[in-house]
């Protein structure tokens, strides 16, 4: 409270200097019967900003409590899907009932897919890495306008993303490469099969580790692990 005093008296004095120099000397009656109405403004402004900003404090606490009580069910807006816990439980393979697909799409690293997939909950490929896999960038530059992507679970074939949707390819790149790695949005995520965890964490609903969910200003932002989604689908 001293420090908003000072700073509305420093404020006032301030706004007092400037009309006392487009006044004549003989309007100073006038200043004195201004300085309290400016002070007055000041003030009921003030006070009005700590409101709103206490206000946001207190809807983030509010937030924060109910993350951490475990009672907020929905952290992420829809139409994300949240799923539990227990889908990353332990399993034959890891976090997965099978190790990933022995042919990955665009020839990506088999070894680093099984252990970011089925032994991993937190660390993710390289930062850029998809930049590095011809065989998905010349996919990419070779998919029609009209046309799509399907990213399939590299553990068990199923569906995952499509993109770009509601976008341009070019768009959807220039994202991926803005951030590292291939980024979704809300409508190229296929929830059948995807599950959001309370932390964020991205995962198949058989247990694949994918990326995590990172929002931005436009929303939520899937930040996925090309290894994770390069498998071929299965009948």
């Amino acid at each position: 409270r001293r420090l908003c005093s000072c700073t509305i008296a420093d404020s006032a004095q301030a706004i007092c200097n400037r009309i006392n120099k487009m006044l004549p000397i003989r309007s100073t009656a006038a200043l004195i019967i201004i300085a309290p109405l400016i002070m007055s403004i000041l003030i009921k402004v003030t006070t009005a900003n700590i409101n709103s900003k206490s206000n946001t404090i207190s809807l983030m606490g509010q937030k924060l409590a109910k993350l951490m009580s475990g009672t907020n069910t929905q952290p992420f807006p829809p139409p994300a899907v949240m799923g539990p816990e227990s889908i990353m439980k332990k399993k034959a393979h890891g976090t997965s009932a099978t190790p990933v697909q022995e042919n990955l799409r665009w020839n990506v690293d088999r070894s680093v897919a099984d252990r970011i997939c089925n032994f991993n909950r937190h660390y993710a490929e390289h930062s850029g890495y998809f930049k590095t896999v011809p065989e998905f960038l010349n996919e990419t530059n070779d998919t029609p306008a009209d046309q799509e992507i399907t990213f399939y679970d590299s553990n068990t074939g199923k569906p995952l993303f499509y993109a770009p949707r509601g976008r341009t390819m070019e768009q959807f790149i220039k994202e991926s490469r803005n951030h590292g790695w291939p980024s979704f949005r809300d409508d190229e995520v296929e929830w059948k099969n995807v599950r959001l965890l309370m932390n964020g964490e991205t995962v198949s609903v058989d247990g694949t580790h994918l990326g995590h969910n990172l929002p931005d200003r436009k929303g939520s932002r899937y930040c996925i692990n090309l290894v994770c989604v390069a498998g071929n689908p299965t009948k």
